[in-house]
């Protein structure tokens, strides 16, 4: 009988045999969200790995912050417009000074041009100008607010905003700068997306990495290129392009006003010559505007047409201003620095 039974089994080829132990193929099942004390303790030690490298560029932005503190104030401004435009090209704008220029001082765009745009990268030359800061009202900063009508499973922007600024908190002990650069990349983490939602976190970003600044309102990121906000990986990895971009931003910041100042000291030993109040109102205006057209003088001076006219063509003439357009109508000037 027990020969039967094991010749019946033997037959029953079909039966899976008994499971063994092997190498699990599968994919990991969901991830949870780390917790925030998990959160910090990462940028913690990144910010330990990176310390030499931190301190280097927290001496380049305290170098930029007391240059500007000592500076016109149209060199914050000025600051302002070129970092604005190079995130407009970050984030896919593609707004040039020009435009930008034009839309700040006068709100004139083109035909074709995209005025949501301009009005995005006017919003961040306003914040990177001035005003308080992010994380005294973020909402206020971003100037949104939930829609009147609101989805039950939607959650409510504030406790979105709550949740970023608790979480900036909770990093206080952190330097501004890591803190700039981890609430830059947590920001979609914290539920803030939309749209322009990179312009916003950078902006936001710039204002934090300068809290501590009396000179400078924001930390430059995006100056002469913005490869440090596009680095991705682990957040050691994260911080190191942080940082290399800020320094490289930093100093092409203050190779930019070292060149302002120097063309501002030569533009004034040259017009000494010059009577009236147009002369020093344009010097002071292509000090504090990267271009400038003569209908944007105009409305900056109060000064005429034909003084504005007059006054630019000598300063062409004589090497102070170079005109960029190379067209006949709607030209724009920069100073010859």
């Amino acid at each position: 009988m027990e020969e039967v039974e094991r010749a019946s089994e033997e037959d029953l080829w079909f039966v899976p045999g008994p499971t063994e132990e092997g190498p699990d193929y599968l994919p990991p099942g969901p991830r949870t969200q780390p917790k925030e004390n998990d959160l910090c303790g990462d940028w913690q030690r990144a910010e330990a790995s990176c310390a030499a490298r931190l301190a280097r560029v927290a001496g380049r932005l305290g170098a930029l912050d007391d240059r500007l503190r000592r500076g016109p104030e149209g060199w914050r401004h000025r600051l302002a417009l070129i970092e604005a435009a190079e995130l407009s090209w970050f984030v896919g704008d593609r707004i040039g000074q020009d435009r930008l220029a034009l839309w700040i001082s006068m709100h004139l765009s083109g035909v074709q041009e995209d005025t949501s745009a301009l009005a995005r990268i006017g919003w961040a030359v306003r914040r990177l100008a001035g005003g308080p800061g992010p994380e005294d009202d973020l909402a206020a900063f971003l100037d949104r607010r939930d829609p009147e009508s609101i989805s039950d499973d939607e959650e409510p922007f504030a406790d979105r905003a709550g949740a970023w600024l608790d979480l900036m908190t909770r990093a206080a002990e952190l330097h501004p700068v890591t803190r700039a650069c981890m609430g830059f990349h947590l920001w979609r983490l914290a539920g803030l997306g939309q749209h322009s939602d990179q312009l916003e976190a950078a902006v936001t970003a710039g204002r934090v990495a300068a809290q501590e600044g009396r000179g400078a309102i924001f930390a430059p990121l995006a100056v002469g290129g913005a490869g440090g906000l596009r680095v991705g990986g682990s957040p050691r990895d994260r911080l190191a392009g942080w940082l290399a971009g800020m320094e490289e931003a930093c100093l092409t910041a203050m190779r930019h006003l070292d060149d302002i100042e120097a063309w501002s000291r030569k533009a004034e030993t040259r017009m000494s010559a010059l009577s009236g109040k147009t002369p020093p109102a344009l010097r002071r205006i292509l000090a504090e505007w990267p271009l400038v057209s003569a209908p944007m003088a105009e409305a900056l001076t109060g000064a005429s047409r034909a003084a504005v006219q007059r006054n630019l063509a000598w300063m062409e003439a004589h090497g102070l201003i170079r005109e960029v357009t190379g067209a006949g109508r709607f030209r724009m000037w920069r100073a010859a620095a």
